[in-house]
């Protein structure tokens, strides 16, 4: 459940973030700052769904998460396939939140 809830946080804060993006860089309407602000709040209020005794740890395990998640934004909505670099690069960071979140703490 933890991975879910990542997972729609990095969508929120990636869809957010590109809402500033495409109004900032590719000269989209003003009125994408709405969703795009909504979008972030959402990105918020999820991260404190997350069982964990201290945000930082959050954020450093969400940190892996939204890599593998900017990484499919590149591919599936920008149309750039990630190379072996990309892919690699992802799955060390994976691995590496996987260390921070699951072993056991007393």
């Amino acid at each position: 459940m933890t991975y879910i809830i990542y997972a729609f946080a990095a969508v929120f804060e990636i869809a957010g973030c590109f809402a500033f993006w495409a109004w900032l860089k590719l000269d989209k309407p003003i009125w994408w700052l709405v969703p795009g602000m909504t979008s972030l709040a959402l990105f918020a209020w999820l991260l404190t769904l997350v069982p964990s005794e201290a945000a930082g740890r959050t954020f450093a395990v969400y940190g892996g998460i939204y890599i593998i998640a900017s990484l499919s934004w590149l591919w599936l909505v920008e149309g750039r396939v990630p190379d072996r670099y990309d892919i690699s690069g992802g799955l060390i960071c994976l691995a590496g939140a996987s260390v921070i979140l699951f072993p056991p703490r007393g």
